[in-house]
């Protein structure tokens, strides 16, 4: 009993570290911080993901009325020049609207703020890289979500299962391949075609990272799963399927996704 507490704690920290990791470095997360301007501290978020359904609206709070702003912004991949927009004031908080596109299409941007003494203050280094998409449903979305979460936590618990040798990595091993066959193969794909269009963009069809991570994934589980079919046999595919599980989940998710090439559409 004690054995098997400490190998779901030891599960539940690498997943939640794992998730952790992804929450502060995946390209669809917005991008935080804080400037000074004037003595205070303005502290900002800058989206990097939006729905198709409206203009993705930026607020950021300052209480310094002397304080104003500007948004540069282009179409991403795109021919255009920057136009620049100035930030509207509503009370405490200066707004900037990025124009929405169409599922796929993306804005890069730079919000800049300028202090009552004439400092200007741009919020990044680079210009932010936005991405819209088309709604998916919930009842798709969160069953995808809740077993790719799902499949990793099981995922670490096998391999550590099979790492001390124990006696239920075969049944582990199923239940993780069920899970992240349902999730990334299943799911994972209808989400893909409400937000962007198109079931499955990876090899051989495109280039799409997340697509063809996970088909790799899926493939060493079905090895391993084939391999453990004999009792206490298989257990080095089992670790491998593991190994490279929690490396497909540690790439960032949306890495080289769906995007609009506005330079060959012709718009």
């Amino acid at each position: 009993m004690k054995r098997k507490l400490l190998l779901w704690v030891l599960t539940a920290v690498l997943t939640l570290s794992v998730f952790v990791y992804l929450r502060v470095t995946g390209p669809t997360y917005p991008v935080r911080g804080n400037v000074e301007i004037g003595g205070n501290i303005v502290k900002f978020k800058l989206l990097r993901s939006h729905e198709t359904t409206a203009d993705a609206e930026l607020r950021i709070t300052v209480p310094d009325t002397q304080v104003t702003g500007e948004t540069r912004l282009r179409r991403y991949k795109s021919d255009d020049q920057w136009s620049t927009v100035p930030l509207r004031r509503e009370g405490d908080v200066l707004v900037s609207d990025i124009p929405k596109q169409p599922a796929a299409g993306k804005v890069m941007y730079v919000v800049t703020l300028t202090g009552a003494a004439g400092s200007r203050h741009s919020l990044t280094d680079e210009p932010v890289i936005m991405r819209f998409r088309d709604p998916v449903p919930p009842i798709i979305l969160i069953p995808h979500v809740l077993f790719m979460v799902v499949a990793m936590l099981l995922s670490t618990r096998t391999g550590l299962e099979a790492l001390t040798r124990g006696t239920k990595t075969r049944t582990l091993t199923f239940w993780t391949s069920l899970f992240i066959i349902a999730g990334g193969m299943v799911l994972g794909p209808i989400v893909q075609k409400f937000a962007f269009g198109a079931f499955w963009t990876g090899w051989p069809l495109g280039h799409d990272l997340t697509d063809n991570k996970t088909a790799v994934a899926v493939l060493f589980w079905i090895i391993a799963l084939w391999r453990t079919r004999r009792q206490g046999r298989g257990r080095s595919w089992v670790i491998a399927a593991a190994i490279v599980t929690l490396a497909v989940y540690l790439i960032p998710h949306s890495m080289l996704g769906s995007e609009i090439d506005y330079t060959q559409s012709g718009t």
